[in-house]
């Protein structure tokens, strides 16, 4: 009986894996008070290449996430699953975070502390979070070029 009720459990935070994933990355977007379309192709674009859902289920996905977002005061939900993913998964989630703050062009210091905290949170040192922010910023800048 027990047996039964942790699987089910189980299998449960598996999909719920991708609704906290996406909640984060939808919090930073919204973080500056503008949540535009860029920020959520960037969000759908990462949900896809990290194999979190497939391309038909991306809005649904989405749809779900605002939810869980907008009922959370926490980031910490939506970073204690990330956090048990190696370290080059959690770099990728800082870089998908630096793409979503640089796509308007600018970076406040609510973006910029969102991503402090989510770097402490994921164990990403600064020195890492800090070459992912230039490397995004410069690719910004070379396409405005």
């Amino acid at each position: 009986m027990f047996n039964k009720f942790f699987i089910k459990k189980k299998k449960e935070n598996i999909d719920n894996k991708g609704i906290l994933l996406t909640a984060l990355l939808i919090h930073a977007a919204k973080i500056d008070e503008n949540y535009t379309n860029a920020e959520k192709e960037i969000i759908k674009k990462a949900i896809i290449n990290l194999n979190i859902v497939e391309s038909d289920k991306v809005e649904e996905l989405i749809k779900q996430a605002e939810k869980k977002e907008q009922d959370s005061n926490q980031i910490i939900d939506f970073t204690k699953e990330i956090k048990k993913n190696p370290m080059n998964y959690r770099i990728k989630i800082i870089e998908i975070l630096w793409k979503i703050v640089y796509s308007d062009g600018t970076s406040d210091g609510y973006e910029s502390n969102l991503i402090r905290r989510v770097c402490s949170l994921l164990y990403v040192s600064d020195k890492d979070s800090g070459a992912i922010k230039l490397k995004i910023q410069n690719s910004k800048f070379k396409k405005i070029k």
